[in-house]
C-alpha cells in the first residue's frame, strides 16, 4: 500500500519520513497546547474566586497566564516543560498521518484520472481543496484565504476561511461534477469533533440556492460568548471551547430544476402487456392508467416487441395484432411511443415476471444443433438469444441470424408505417443480446450466477471458437486458439483466479490478443445488426441499450465487464470503440445504470469493489466525446425522493460547462406500486423537475 501512494504522490521515502516527522512534530505540539489550555483553566479557577464569580481583573490575568503558556509550550526550545509523548502514541500518530496520506493519494489520482486535474506531483489536500474551490467559483488566495466571487454575492459576516477547507472531497467525485464536494471527513476528523451539534453534509451545498449555500459555509466560525440562531436552518450556534458548531437538523432544501433543459420521460409497459396468442392481456386497466400517466403529463411509453411472439410459430409468418391495438391505443392519448425489437427470451432474469421464449422453430433447430447458442467453458449452453457466432452463418432455416433480425425489423416498419409518418414511433431500441443489451450473458442466474460472481466467458460454441482460432493463426500463433484456462467460475473473485488477479494472465500478450478479439466480436455484432436497423427504420432514430457492470471496477482489471465484453482494465478504455460505432449509424446510447451509485454504502456492495457511478460517468463522456446522445433507465424500483434526486443530477449535471443533459429517460416500469398515491405524487414531481417545470421546493430529511 505504501508503494502505491509513493508511486501516485511521487515522493521519496526520505522525503516522506521528513515530512512525517515534521507532521507528528505539529502534532505533538496541538496536543501539548490542549494540556496547556486546561491547566489554565484549573489556574484561572483558583485565582478568579473571590467568593464569588470571577472578576474582570482575574479575566485579564487568566488570559495573560494562558498567552504565557500557550507559548511557553507551543514554541520548541521556548523553556516550557514539555510532555513527554510515549513511543506508542507516536506510532498511533503515525499511523493516523500515514492514513490521511492514502486518502489524499486516491483523490488525486481520481482527480487527474477522470477529471483532468492539472495538480502538482506532490500536491496535498489543500491543493485539492483549492482546485475543487476554484472550479466552483470561489475565489482561493495564494494564503488560502476563500471567498465567494461577485456573482455569488456577498460574503455573510463571522465567517472562517477554515470551515470551507475542513469538508474533504470523496475520492470517487465524478469528472462531469468535479467542483461539488461530498462533506465526507475522515476518521481522525470526526473523532477530533467529537461533540455536541456537529454538522456533516451528506448532500452537496451546491444543492442550495447560492445566497444560501453563502449561509451555510459558516458553519464553523470564530467563537464569541453567545448563542446565535443560524438564518437558514433555525438551528443554533453555541460555543465548544474556542470554537462555534452549528446544532442543526440534517435537512436541505433540494435543487432548484426550474428553466432547465426538457428532458422527455417515458413509462416502460408491464412485460406481459401482450400474452404468447399476441393479444392485449387487460386493455381497460391498462387504458385507465395510460390515462392517469398522461394527465401528469407523461411523454410516452416504451414497448417490447417480443420475436418470441410475433414471429413464434414458423419462419417469416408475423403476427402484430396485438400491437397494433396497444399502438393506436397509446396514440389516441397522444403519447410518443419507444419500441424495443426483443430478440431475446424473457424470464430468469431480475425483474422477469412472465416467460416469453424464443420462437419455437428457433428452439427445435436448437435441439439439433445447440452451438447456435452461446455457451461456456463447461459446455451450458443458454438459449437466452442467438450467439453472435452465426451472424453469417445459414443455419436457421436458410438464413443467417442478422438476416432473421432485418425481416422481422421489416416487417415491423411495413405494418406500422403510418406511425413512422405520423412521428408517433420517436425511437427504436435494438435487442442486441441477453436482456436486449450489446453484452455476452456472462451472468446467467440459471446457471448458478450470483452477484457478485466475475462471471464466465461465453465464447466456446463452435462457430465463435473457429472465429477464435482463425484470428489466433492470422496473428501467427495458433496456439492463442483457445480460450483462457484459469479464469475462475461465475462466482469467483478476481483474485481468485490466475487471469483476473492483479498482474494476472489477462495482462499478458496472449491475455491481450484474446480480449481484444473477444470485445471486437461484440462491436462487430452491433455495427452488423445497427446497420441494417438504420435501413429499416430509415429516418427514426435507433438505439442501443448498454448495461452497467459495476462491480470489481475498482480491481484493475475490471473482471465482470471484461467476462461481458468490454475490454475496460484500468489501463484502457473499452467503451470508446463502442460508442464509435454507435457514432457510425447515428444511434442513441441507452445507458441503464443511473440511480445504482445508491449501493455505495450497501456492504456487499463494498466488498465487490463496485464503482457505479464511475463507471456511469465513464461511459456517458465517451459517449459525448464524439456526440452520441445518451439516454437513461433506471435499473432498479424507483419510488422515492431520494433515488428520483439521484437520476435527476445524473440527468442535468450542474457543472458540466457544456451543459449536457441526457436526452431522454425511460420509467422502469408501470406497476400498481408506483399508482399508489404517495409514489405517483412523488413521480409526479419527479417528471416536472425533469420537465425543467417550477415545483415547490421542499425540505426532505437526508
Amino acid at each position: 500500500m505504501a508503494t502505491d501512494i509513493q508511486k501516485l504522490i511521487g515522493t521519496s521515502e526520505e522525503d516522506e519520513d521528513e515530512e512525517m516527522e515534521m507532521d507528528v512534530k505539529e502534532e505533538g505540539d496541538d496536543d501539548d497546547e490542549e494540556d496547556g489550555e486546561k491547566h489554565v483553566d484549573a489556574t484561572s479557577m483558583i485565582a478568579g474566586v473571590d467568593g464569588g464569580m470571577p472578576t474582570r481583573s482575574s479575566n485579564n490575568n487568566r488570559f495573560q497566564q494562558h498567552h504565557q503558556i500557550q507559548e511557553q509550550v507551543g514554541t520548541p526550545g521556548g523553556g516550557g516543560v514539555r510532555r513527554c509523548r510515549p513511543i506508542e502514541e507516536k506510532e498511533r500518530t503515525k499511523l493516523r498521518e500515514r492514513q490521511r496520506r492514502a486518502i489524499t493519494a486516491r483523490i488525486l489520482a481520481g482527480l487527474r484520472r477522470h477529471g483532468n486535474y492539472n495538480l502538482r506531483v506532490r500536491a496535498d489536500i489543500n491543493d485539492v481543496i483549492a482546485a475543487l474551490a476554484r472550479e466552483a467559483g470561489w475565489v482561493v488566495l495564494p494564503d488560502g484565504t476563500t471567498f465567494p466571487a461577485k456573482s455569488q454575492g456577498p460574503r455573510p459576516a463571522g465567517v472562517n476561511s477554515a470551515a470551507v477547507s475542513s469538508q474533504m472531497v470523496s475520492p470517487q467525485t465524478p469528472a462531469s461534477l468535479k467542483g461539488v464536494t461530498s462533506g465526507y471527513r475522515s476518521s481522525g476528523e470526526l473523532n477530533a469533533c467529537n461533540m455536541k451539534g456537529v454538522f456533516i453534509p451528506s448532500s452537496s451545498p451546491y444543492d442550495l440556492p447560492s445566497s444560501a449555500r453563502s449561509q451555510n459555509s459558516s458553519i464553523v466560525g470564530d467563537g464569541g460568548g453567545q448563542t446565535d440562531s443560524h438564518p437558514l436552518i433555525g438551528g443554533s450556534m453555541d460555543n465548544v471551547g474556542d470554537k462555534q458548531i452549528v446544532d442543526i437538523p440534517l435537512k436541505l432544501p433540494e435543487r432548484d430544476y426550474s428553466n432547465t433543459a426538457c428532458i422527455p420521460v417515458y413509462v416502460m409497459l408491464p412485460l406481459g402487456v401482450i400474452n404468447m396468442k399476441c393479444e392485449m392481456v387487460d386493455p381497460d386497466g391498462l387504458l385507465k392508467q395510460l390515462r392517469i400517466l398522461k394527465s401528469v403529463n407523461v411523454d410516452g411509453v416504451m414497448v417490447d416487441c417480443w420475436w418470441g411472439i410475433v414471429e413464434g410459430h414458423a419462419p417469416g409468418e408475423y403476427n402484430w395484432n396485438g400491437y397494433k391495438r396497444l399502438f393506436q391505443m397509446v396514440c389516441e392519448l397522444k403519447l410518443k411511443l419507444q419500441v424495443v425489437m426483443s430478440f431475446h427470451e424473457c424470464g430468469g432474469n431480475v425483474g422477469d415476471d412472465v416467460c416469453i421464449p424464443l420462437p419455437h422453430w428457433v428452439a427445435e433447430i436448437g435441439r439439433s444443433n445447440p452451438d447456435i447458442f452461446f455457451t461456456d467453458r463447461e459446455g451450458r449452453r443458454n438459449p437466452e438469444c442467438l450467439s453472435w457466432g452465426i451472424d453469417k452463418e445459414r443455419v436457421l432455416r436458410g438464413r443467417t441470424a442478422v438476416e432473421v433480425y432485418f425481416d422481422c425489423m421489416r416487417s415491423f416498419r411495413v405494418e406500422f408505417d403510418e406511425y413512422f409518418k405520423n412521428g408517433n414511433i420517436s425511437m427504436i431500441q435494438v435487442g442486441l443480446g441477453p436482456c436486449g443489451e450489446l453484452r455476452y450473458p456472462s451472468c446467467p442466474v440459471k446457471h448458478g450466477w450470483r452477484y457478485p460472481g466475475i462471471g464466465e466467458f461465453q465464447c466456446y460454441d463452435l462457430y465463435l471458437l473457429k472465429s477464435l482460432r482463425k484470428a489466433a493463426e492470422a496473428r501467427g500463433h495458433s496456439f492463442w486458439g483457445r480460450g483462457p484456462d484459469n479464469a475462475g467460475s461465475y462466482n469467483s473473485r478476481p483474485h481468485e483466479t490466475g487471469f483476473f488477479c492483479d498482474g494476472g494472465d489477462y495482462d499478458s500478450y496472449y491475455g491481450r490478443f484474446f480480449l481484444n478479439w473477444y470485445s471486437r466480436v461484440l462491436v462487430d455484432h452491433g455495427d452488423r445488426v445497427l446497420s441494417l436497423a438504420k435501413l429499416a427504420f430509415d429516418g427514426t432514430c435507433i438505439a442501443a441499450k448498454l448495461s452497467g457492470l459495476h462491480w470489481w471496477y475498482k480491481t484493475a482489471s475490471h473482471a465482470a465487464e471484461l467476462t461481458a465484453g468490454f475490454y475496460n482494465p484500468c489501463n484502457r478504455d473499452g467503451y470508446a470503440a463502442i460508442v464509435t460505432m454507435l457514432k457510425k449509424h447515428e444511434a442513441t446510447l441507452n445507458l441503464a445504470c443511473t440511480e445504482l451509485h445508491m449501493l455505495d454504502q450497501h456492504e456487499d456492495f463494498q466488498e465487490a469493489l463496485g464503482d457505479s457511478e464511475g463507471l456511469f460517468w465513464q461511459v456517458l463522456n465517451a459517449a459525448w466525446d464524439v456526440c452520441v446522445p445518451v439516454s437513461s433507465e433506471n435499473a432498479l424500483p424507483c419510488h422515492d425522493h431520494v433515488s428520483y434526486k439521484k437520476i435527476l443530477d445524473s440527468a442535468k449535471p450542474l457543472t458540466d460547462p457544456d451543459g449536457r443533459h441526457l436526452s431522454s429517460f425511460t420509467y422502469l416500469r408501470l406497476s400498481p406500486l408506483l399508482m399508489e398515491r404517495h409514489n405517483f405524487m412523488e413521480f409526479e414531481r419527479f417528471i416536472k423537475r425533469m420537465h425543467g417545470e417550477a415545483v415547490g421546493l421542499q425540505v426532505y430529511s437526508n
